[in-house]
Order: structure tokens, then sequence, then C-alpha cells
């Protein structure tokens, strides 16, 4: 069984009234590589520097070897560190650098060649003994700092985002090296990061942080494979998450379909989120599959394809658009045009409505005979916060008018409890001149019809994804034409070295190992 090193109990860390790490508790063993992960301001580089002893502990203890250090100063501490930024010597060479806390311990001198030589030897050095520090490449750098740090022989080396300044090729390259090193010493190393790919690559543990706290601790086929939640599944690697409801154990249901797993332990009935990777999901032929769907997209990615698979419809609501020929008022006295639109709105919406919102919903437009804008500065209505149609009339200052009708509704919306989403639109009128004007036609289709979708869950706005309509926009005519306004269906993410083309409709199935059943976040 592993000795343990390190322990990390209840760590309580304020700055400025503000809690950045929230009572960490946390077992290091010896000889071990662990990761601490997470984004940007999670508290990652905060707990390394307090195991480094750089700061203290407002609250807790930090145990190395059974002694709690949390009080004691970093230069006395069993412990090395690594920068971000190396922190070399500039006016020492490679050698100098690396035999400077050696020197300072007042070692014999062959004692201290003979360590310095053996460290320069592990990180791929040799012949580089007196080369000038800033004449040597970042790669080259970061050994010599390693190399500077593990000739004094700690119990712990930390390392604080240390690969970060490299180019990506030189990144992986070191990646590797440095968990060679780490065998080779035979020492626990600490590496804070943000990068997924470095922790799955050196790690013997991964600690995944977030807002100051510990989501989960494994190792990275632990946290790969069976994230704790929607956060550490979403942190390590692409995942396709979906709601979904535990209906017992090893059955769990989302789209109106049950599908067998492995997980066990959750109520029955119970909400919960769904992980499937994407390298996990197969194409095979339509309707062979546990359901189907059709490829959206296909990304070409060296070694396979990703792709994009739509497997259900999004919540959807068709509208009639009503068009008109011309419909112009023209005063030739004033030498004048004006065009409106009649519109529906909302009840709801008639108590803030205002001259400029109706004249916008309702496109009016007054110019001259030179083609030139004409204000519209009288917009007379009177509307009632009752469902009815009710007169609009728009006037310029020369007497031009156009009267509309303003058609006040309760919206009905249309209700998708699989997606979770609701969505409204309201039929509307346009001219045949304004259909063929518009240069975004999808775009003006949605704000005509004022359509507008929303999550039931917690009321947030969902994107409408896609509008369908049959006629040619260059070429309509007057009549009646339905649109449909719909969200984005469900999209699973998956990874094949088979080349498949967009439009074409797949089966996708998967292992009952493959699904992984996570409890939802607070």
């Amino acid at each position: 069984m592993a000795k343990k090193l390190i322990e990390i109990k209840n760590i309580v860390k304020r700055f400025d009234n503000q809690v950045v790490l929230k009572g960490i508790n946390l077992d290091i063993n010896e000889n071990e590589f662990v990761t601490l992960l997470g984004p940007s301001g999670c508290g990652k580089t905060t707990l390394l520097r307090i195991i480094a002893g750089f700061l203290e502990p407002d609250e807790g203890n930090v145990f190395l070897d059974g002694e709690d250090i949390a009080t004691v100063p970093a230069y006395k501490r069993d412990v090395n560190t690594v920068f971000q930024h190396y922190a070399l010597f500039p006016h020492l060479d490679v050698y100098d650098n690396i035999a400077f806390g050696l020197a300072i311990k007042k070692q014999p001198k062959d004692i201290i060649h003979q360590k310095v030589m053996r460290m320069i030897s592990l990180v791929g050095l040799e012949g580089f003994e007196h080369r000038d520090i800033n004449a040597m490449s970042g790669g080259q750098q970061q050994r010599v700092a390693i190399a500077r740090a593990l000739v004094n022989e700690p119990q712990v080396l930390l390392l604080d985002e240390s690969l970060s300044a490299l180019d990506k090729n030189l990144r992986k390259e070191m990646q590797l090296e440095l968990k060679e090193i780490q065998r080779e010493v035979g020492i626990t190393f600490i590496f804070v990061t943000h990068d997924q790919e470095e922790a799955l690559t050196m790690s013997d543990k991964i600690v995944i942080m977030r807002d100051g706290m510990i989501e989960q601790v494994g190792s990275p086929l632990e946290v790969y494979n069976t994230p704790v939640n929607e956060y550490c599944a979403k942190f390590i690697g692409d995942s396709n998450i979906i709601d979904g409801t535990m209906k017992k154990d090893r059955l769990v249901s989302f789209d109106d379909a049950d599908y067998v797993c492995e997980d066990y332990g959750f109520a029955e009935n119970e909400p919960v989120d769904i992980v499937i990777r994407p390298e996990d999901i197969d194409i095979v032929p339509r309707n062979r599959g546990l359901l189907n769907g059709e490829v959206k997209s296909v990304l070409f990615k060296g070694v396979h394809y990703e792709i994009v698979a739509e497997t259900s419809s999004g919540t959807s609501k068709t509208v009639i658009m009503h068009v008109t020929g011309e419909h112009d008022v023209v005063n030739a006295e004033a030498h004048e045009r004006m065009s409106a639109t009649s519109f529906s709105m909302d009840v709801e919406d008639v108590k803030d409505i205002t001259d400029a919102e109706i004249i916008a919903r309702a496109n009016a437009q007054a110019w001259n005979d030179d083609e030139e804008d004409v204000s519209i500065p009288n917009v007379n209505y009177d509307l009632k916060e009752d469902e009815g149609v009710y007169d609009c009339t728009f006037e310029t200052a020369a007497g031009t008018k156009i009267t509309i009708k303003i058609n006040v509704v309760k919206p009905v919306s249309v209700e998708d409890a699989g997606n979770e989403e609701s969505i409204q639109a309201f039929n509307f009128t346009k001219s045949v001149d304004e259909i063929k004007e518009s240069v975004a036609l999808d775009t003006d289709l949605i704000r005509w019809a004022d359509a507008y979708a929303w999550s039931t869950e917690d009321n947030s706005q969902v994107e409408i994804w896609d509008v369908k309509y049959d006629f040619d926009d260059e070429n309509i005519t007057e009549g009646d034409y339905p649109i449909t306004f719909s969200t984005q269906g469900r999209e699973l993410k998956l990874e094949t070295t088979d080349h498949h083309e967009v439009g074409e409709r797949v089966g996708l199935e998967w292992n009952p190992e493959d699904i992984h059943v996570m409890r939802k976040m607070n």
C-alpha cells in the first residue's frame, strides 16, 4: 500500500474577504505524480503556494511526512518549486544555476560536481554545462529549472504551469520527458495546469478543482470514464452531455427511449445527466442501431473524422405569413408615398408599446418622389390590453396617411417536455416587395413573426436554430405561406475513421458500459 506523504486538512484561504479555498482536503502519496487541474481562478495555484510555503492558510493544516508544516517557512520545507517562468539566474551559466542551492548549503565541491553532472545527464543537457542561460531555448531553460530544483533532493517537486510558455510540439515532448524524470528520481511531483491533455498524459492522480473546491479526485482513467458531474465531464475531454431520467438501476431514459447502462444507486425516476464520449458512438446502417440520426457536419482531424449527427428534432412552431401585393398609399399633391403592414402582437406587450416600436413592427415608411425618406410624426391608435383587432394610422406632416390592423392576441406557445423548451410566434403580413428586398430573410422572418424560444427549466432564452419555408423569395407572389421556426435538436458528436457525407441518414449505437450516468449538479 502506498505511503501517504502529504495530508491537506480543511485548508481555507481568503484574499480581501473573498474565500478562494473552501475547506480543501487531499491526500498525496509518495512517488506519485499529482496534477491540480482547473480553470483560471479555481484555486489550484493558491493551493500549490500553500504547500510550497509561500502562503499561509487562514485555517487548516498541511502535513508533510506526518509533520504539520502549515506555518513552517518555505526555505525550511523539503519542497522545491519550478515556476512558470523558471526564474533562472541570467548571470550564471547552466552548471552554476543548477549548483546554486548546493553552494548555498556549503556542500563540498566534489559532491556538488557529482550531483550537478548527474542532474545534467538526467535532463539531457550534456555538453551545455557552461552555456549562457540567455542563449538557450525555452525547453532547455525548463530542463535547467527542473535540474536546479531536483539537485537538492527534495521530497516533493512543485511545478506551477511550467509548460505553458512552450510551443505545442515542445510541450508534448516535455510532457513525456517530465513523467520519465519523475519515474527516474522517484519523488512526488505536484503539477498545476489548466490543460486537460497534460493532466491525462502525465498524472497518476488528477484533482479537478472549481471555485475553491475539489470536484473529483481519481486516476486519468477514472476521471475520464466516470466523471462525477457535468463540470468534470466537460473539463476532461469532449463529451455528449444529455438530460435524462434514471428509470431504475442500470436503465436510463432520454428522448422518450430507454437505454441499458451499468450505473446504479440512483432513486427511481431521478433526473440525471448522461455522458457518452464521442469515440464510444459507432455509426451503423439506419434502423440497425439504438437510434437513428442525420449527419449534420463532418470535420477531418487527420487520423479521424469528427462528425455531428442530429438524432431528434428541436421544438417547432408553424405560423402563416400573409403576402400581399403593392399597397403603397400615394399622395400626389404632396409628392409622397407611404407603406405599412398589419401585424400581430402579444397582449402583454400592449402596456409598454411605444410609437417607435409600432413603426418598426409595421415597417412603416414614407418617402417623396426623389426617393428621400420622410418622417412619420403622427401615430394614432387606441390599443387595449384585451384580445382584438385595432386600427393604427400613420401620418406625415403633409397629410399622407395609411391605416393598418394590429391584431392583439394571447400567444399560444408550443411546449416540448422532452427538450424542456417552449416556442412561440405570430402570424404576420408582409408585401411582396418586403420579402424580395430582405437581405437576411431568416433573421427577418424571426423578427416579423416575433418568434421566441425559451427553456422551461430556467426560463433562459434558447436560440431559434432553423427557419423552414417552401417559397422562392425572388419570385414570391401574393398568398399564404407556412413558416416553421425550430430550436436545435439533439445533436451527438462522434469520432470515426470512416468518411460519411453531410445529410447521410445513419444509425448510432454504443455498448452499455459506454454510457455513464451522473448526478445533477446543484
